[in-house]
């Protein structure tokens, strides 16, 4: 339990617009429920900062020009960066057994771009690059990953390249020892397979940050709209849609639905998982 001074309890008032200015930036949304996290997860940062009340540390951030920085802080301290190597295993099996073999047939030589689009410390991108790497595509097609965060502390695990025995929790062991060597506790990824990642930071809100992923032809963006409001979400969506080609893919994760939002994606079942699919035009 995080303990922090009376002046420093988060109030109603202050809650909702500092919420509120939270979701205009990030599109995490806090539940009447989460104010106390809230208050938990910022309140060392606050008085780091020198302030005296949360009020304070929001008109900071809405006004000040030095906010900017700030914001990379608040992503860190706001995030939840929850990932392992192999997650939601049957999306793996439906890019490798489908989506890849349909685009070498259609696009020989061009090359396969792929946007791991919340990546948090690296495992998602890294585990589809060991699933292609073990059916043959890498010696097959020019293969572009790119993996995006908005929490640069998360970014920066990633970048390291270092894993702890958590991240393995449902990697066979056999594939670990293929890709991993042990580095002073911890897990060291293959260079190789590692290289092949452009880690960037990228606010999903921010369509200026999103619109430089290019056209990638399948997006993963998992386990974020849970953390979402619906507005934020159809933002999203629909700028996906504009990015990706035709046909092009998108994975969201299976405890999430786009059932009860507008969306031009055509809800797709291929093996055993569903996946939404933008059709030729």
């Amino acid at each position: 339990m995080a303990f922090f001074s009376e002046s420093l309890a988060l109030s109603e008032s202050a809650f909702f617009i500092l919420r509120e200015l939270i979701r205009e930036q990030t599109g995490i949304f806090f539940e009447d429920s989460k104010r106390d996290m809230l208050a938990d997860k910022l309140s060392n940062r606050v008085l780091e900062r020198g302030y005296t009340s949360f009020l304070d540390y929001y008109y900071f951030l809405k006004y000040d020009a030095g906010a900017r920085d700030e914001w990379l802080r608040v992503f860190d301290m706001i995030t939840v960066n929850e990932t392992y190597f192999w997650r939601e295993q049957d999306h793996l099996d439906v890019l490798i057994s489908h989506i890849v073999p349909e685009f070498y047939e259609n696009h020989p030589g061009k090359q396969l771009t792929i946007w791991s689009a919340a990546c948090s410390t690296g495992e998602e991108a890294l585990s589809i690059l060991m699933m292609l790497d073990m059916h043959g595509w890498l010696e097959k097609i020019p293969v572009h990953i790119r993996a995006s965060d908005s929490s640069e502390q998360a970014l920066q695990k990633a970048r390291s390249g270092l894993y702890r025995d958590r991240s393995f929790r449902s990697l066979p062991p056999e594939i670990r020892e293929r890709y991993f060597t042990e580095a002073s506790g911890s897990w060291r990824i293959d260079p190789r397979i590692h290289a092949m990642v452009d880690w960037k930071k990228i606010n999903l809100i921010s369509e200026e940050e999103t619109r430089q992923v290019g056209s990638p032809h399948v997006i993963f963006c998992r386990n974020v709209f849970i953390y979402f409001r619906e507005d934020a979400i159809r933002k999203v969506i629909d700028r996906f849609y504009t990015l990706l080609p035709s046909p092009g893919y998108l994975f969201v994760g299976v405890s999430e639905s786009l059932f009860k939002l507008p969306t031009k994606f055509e809800l797709t079942e291929i093996g055993k998982t569903f996946i939404y699919k933008k059709l030729y035009k």
